[in-house]
């Protein structure tokens, strides 16, 4: 029999407090030392956006995805952005999306609040030419949803949110939850993602859109200046448990079960972040004086920025749009290859560029020697 959504078990009626205590401190002091370094690097949309496609690239994952960030920067570096012709290029578009999702919702963030309205129109943006596409992006659903394997029935589901006529009071609950104060802001965004993988409003993308409100729930709470602070590595290297403390929430109640893993995983990853970010921010600033002494430039830094941002590239996208004079970016580029800087991804052929990659710094995204 599956799990059946927990019809007026939210909000939470009594969560073990002592519990929790002895890690809310420690996941408060973790999210703060993280703001406290994301303070120190200049202009960060830039330098860590591998963070933020490689955080596209693991949410989607966990929802059966297998794009690598290589291979999504790849792709992106191509020529071929609107194909899906095959598996992964559909893989890849969709964890584009989720990037593109983030992004949206950050600057909607900046006239509205985080509320169900964004989430719709997040949604739009997250669906937006993608598998799924027909599934009315930005419309909760008015049919049921299950989960389980591909193509059971609802008999055979490991889990069946809330039934589509209680959808709209059960939202209504969330956002009224969400916009309330709590004991603890951390708590309170445990138990808001949480309740939203159990309503599930929309007939697809739930289990990105969810993930995708901790940044943005972080950031409007003013507990980071950006939302630069991702989950999903950790959700995705404990996959099982993930997915077991969620179903506990309605099968047993267990809402303190899963908010002490929710803040296990805030105090874990805000370490790995934290080690990340020291890691590109001393990666820049020593690139940023070696690219100034080997290239003789005063468009160097200009130059590793824009490789920052886009750390596998087309030798042209590059000329084209660092916004150096072309015969200076051309030499750039030749010189910093010549240094070993960039790894030549896909060698010129005919009029078809060359493609570099950045890999120390994807190294660092990755937190493994991949490139």
């Amino acid at each position: 029999m599956p799990v059946l959504y927990h019809n007026g078990g939210f909000p939470p009626p009594n969560l073990d407090w002592p519990r929790l205590l002895p890690l809310i401190g420690p996941a408060n002091a973790a999210i703060a030392r993280y703001e406290g370094l994301l303070h120190s690097v200049p202009n960060p949309n830039v330098l860590l956006s591998p963070l933020t496609t490689q955080e596209a690239v693991l949410s989607s994952r966990i929802e059966g995805t297998q794009a690598t960030l290589g291979e999504v920067l790849e792709f992106e570096a191509g020529d071929d952005l609107d194909d899906e012709s095959t598996a992964k290029t559909a893989d890849i578009q969709e964890v584009l999306n989720y990037r593109e999702a983030l992004f949206a919702a950050t600057g909607m963030m900046r006239d509205l609040p985080l509320s169900q309205r964004l989430i719709r129109q997040t949604h739009e943006v997250l669906m937006r030419g993608v598998r799924g596409r027909n599934k009315d992006p930005g419309q909760y659903r008015r049919i049921p949803n299950w989960i389980g394997p591909d193509g059971c029935t609802i008999e055979q589901a490991r889990f069946v949110p809330v039934s589509a006529d209680r959808l709209p009071e059960a939202m209504a609950a969330w956002e009224t939850y969400l916009h309330s104060t709590q004991l603890d802001q951390l708590v309170q965004l445990a138990v808001v993602h949480a309740e939203f993988e159990a309503i599930h409003p929309f007939l697809d993308g739930n289990g990105r859109l969810g993930r995708l409100v901790i940044p943005l729930f972080l950031s409007s709470r003013g507990l980071l200046s950006r939302p630069n602070f991702y989950l999903s590595e950790f959700f995705d290297a404990n996959r099982a448990e993930y997915y077991e403390r969620l179903l506990a929430v309605s099968r047993d109640g267990d809402w303190t079960g899963w908010c002490e893993f929710f803040l296990k995983a805030v105090i874990a990853q805000a370490e790995v972040n934290q080690a990340k970010t020291t890691a590109i921010l001393d990666l820049y600033e020593r690139r940023r004086d070696w690219i100034a002494e080997a290239t003789k430039s005063a468009y160097g830094a200009r130059a590793l920025d824009w490789m920052f941002s886009r750390p596998i590239f087309k030798s042209s996208d590059f000329v084209a749009g660092v916004d150096i004079p072309n015969p200076t970016a051309t030499r750039i580029l030749r010189v910093v290859r010549e240094h070993g800087l960039l790894r030549e991804v896909r060698p010129a052929a005919g009029r078809r560029s060359a493609v570099y990659a950045f890999s120390e710094l994807l190294n660092l995204a990755e937190g493994r020697e991949a490139f």
